[in-house]
């Protein structure tokens, strides 16, 4: 008998088409690019400018944003500490299985959390998990606030905001860092392309 969480007598089923196929068929390798950060930082715009990208060079990918998924997979969830550790728990669940079949998946949610981003991390085989960092700084994430959002919470009508009452723990070895140079942005262009040649470099835009 096998155990499997708080379920019972549950098996692995295994299919004879495995991720090795799968990848062969679409010519590229199965991963996740995990964006994290503050809200207003760029992560939507980062992963829908990498998502474009990839669709230009023929490959196939899908992008998994925090808000969105909060209408569908995760609307039972609000925003306590444990909640969120659900909502990045069953997130990293869903990537991993896109992963599995051998799409680039792109998930772009705060995941403020060092120990839920990294237990993420671990749920994927063969070191296919990518972390970008965008490490913008609060000043400027309040300064676009284009959902409002911090306004909201500087008043107290919103709790638990990350970058305002509740912490963000920066990544300590993440495989990629965007930040300001010199005081100024990098275009959606450029960041992407940022992404796009470390997805390049490390082999997984062609199946191998």
């Amino acid at each position: 008998m096998s155990t499997v969480g708080n379920s019972t007598n549950i098996f692995w089923q295994e299919c004879p088409v495995g991720k090795l196929e799968r990848q062969r068929l679409l010519n590229q390798k199965g991963c996740v690019v995990w964006i994290t950060g503050l809200s207003g930082s760029g992560k939507s715009t980062l992963a829908c400018s990498v998502n474009r990208e990839l669709y230009s060079k023929g490959k196939l990918s899908y992008v998994l944003d925090g808000d969105n998924l909060r209408h569908g997979l995760n609307k039972d969830l609000g925003f306590k500490a444990e909640d969120r550790t659900e909502n990045i728990r069953r997130v990293g669940e869903v990537a991993k299985l896109f992963a599995d079949a051998g799409l680039i998946c792109i998930a772009s949610l705060i995941s403020p959390y060092r120990k839920d981003r990294d237990a993420c991390r671990a749920m994927l085989p063969d070191s296919n998990f990518i972390e970008v960092f965008m490490n913008m700084p609060l000043e400027l994430c309040e300064s676009r606030d284009a959902k409002g959002l911090y306004k909201l919470a500087r008043a107290g009508k919103i709790k638990g905001f990350t970058g305002i009452d509740d912490p963000y723990e920066p990544p300590l070895s993440c495989e990629i860092e965007i930040i300001q140079k010199d005081g100024v942005c990098a275009t959606p262009g450029e960041m992407a392309g940022e992404v796009m040649t470390y997805l390049e470099e490390k082999g997984y835009l062609q199946d191998q």
